[in-house]
């Protein structure tokens, strides 16, 4: 790994950390305190692909993942009031909601990056946190996917609730879902003052 990338990897690092910290942590009734710092991995991602490219930001990925089962492997080996901090399922949904939406980011900024400045990271960072946000909370919560671990019972996900407490009847975890969605989608147009910034400071000849 060369030394260029060390600031991206640590960025990337102590994001997933924090995120699997304050996940624990409720915001309001839809919301967690990590759906404010995960989103900012997608910006740590796009950064690295534009300063140094698509192959130093999969590598950057990759390393984030690792964090990440490590941190799941902790958090299955920690009791709380309902059980494991993680459970089988959250584990898998959450390794294969951020390597499938991270590295859908770096290839769709891939293709982007010759456009307007704002084009890749904002449409890169659009889809990749959609597909994130899809894929965790139907892993990790859906009825059809049960059998990943039956012995977990989830069955509170399921409770038909107003969407958001204001729209039709729907599970509770596509409330969470549209909640964490909503957040994703909103940070990430924040982050495009950063990464233009970040952007002309370390690499003032891109656009």
């Amino acid at each position: 790994m060369t030394r260029n990338l060390i600031p991206g990897v640590l960025a990337m690092a102590a994001i997933v950390v924090a995120s699997n910290i304050l996940v624990q942590y409720l915001f309001g009734q839809w919301l967690t305190w990590g759906a404010f710092t995960y989103p900012f991995a997608f910006l740590v991602t796009d950064l690295m692909n534009r300063i140094y490219g698509a192959a130093a930001a999969r590598r950057v990925v990759l390393v984030g993942f690792g964090v990440g089962l490590l941190c799941s492997f902790i958090g299955t080996q920690i009791m709380g009031e309902f059980g494991p901090l993680v459970t089988l399922r959250i584990a898998i949904a959450s390794g294969t909601a951020f390597l499938t939406a991270q590295l859908l980011d770096v290839a769709i900024f891939d293709r982007l990056r010759n456009g307007a400045w704002w084009r890749a990271p904002m449409v890169s960072t659009l889809v990749g946190a959609t597909v994130d946000t899809t894929i965790f909370f139907t892993i990790a919560f859906s009825t059809w996917l049960i059998w990943l671990e039956p012995g977990n019972d989830i069955s509170w996900a399921s409770e038909a609730l107003p969407l958001l407490g204001l729209g039709p009847a729907a599970p509770l975890w596509v409330s969470l879902a549209v909640a964490d969605w909503g957040v994703k989608l909103s940070l990430s147009v924040i982050a495009l003052i950063p990464f233009r910034i970040i952007v002309q400071r370390l690499s003032p000849k891109s656009t």
